[in-house]
């Protein structure tokens, strides 16, 4: 579990930048790229380019292959799989807890003797000409 956690960590900390989204972004777009193409566009050195490829490699949201001095940067869908799984998770407690907490509410506007808020909403749009 304890990996897991690490490896979603990495990958929401990779994408944080700015700089590794609009990376992760041109590749997923354009597909395998060589370094120096890939840094073409961003205002920074190569070097500091490299830093964050290795920064997203970590994450495994990139490969990348070395054909003599030449590198091939590609995105990887590995590194998002367990960040999607994540979020997933998270949002279905989110989607439970809010359909408990309208169940609650429909209960207790019951007990009350009240109108339901769906109902409200529905008996105004009905109202309009």
């Amino acid at each position: 579990m304890v990996n897991k956690q690490e490896k979603v960590s990495a990958v929401f900390a990779a994408l944080a930048d700015p700089t590794r989204r609009r990376i992760v972004q041109r590749l997923s777009q354009q597909g395998e790229r060589r370094v120096t193409a890939l840094a073409k566009p961003f205002r920074i050195s190569l070097p500091a380019i490299s830093r964050h490829l290795r920064v997203l490699e970590n994450a495994r949201l990139i490969t990348r292959q070395r054909h003599g001095r030449e590198h091939l940067i590609r995105s990887d869908t590995a590194g998002l799989e367990d960040a999607r799984k994540w979020i997933a998770q998270c949002a279905a407690g989110w989607e439970s807890g809010f359909d408990t907490l309208d169940q609650l509410l429909k209960t207790a506007q019951q007990s009350l003797g009240k109108p339901s808020l769906n109902n409200n909403l529905n008996n105004n749009k009905e109202k309009k000409p």
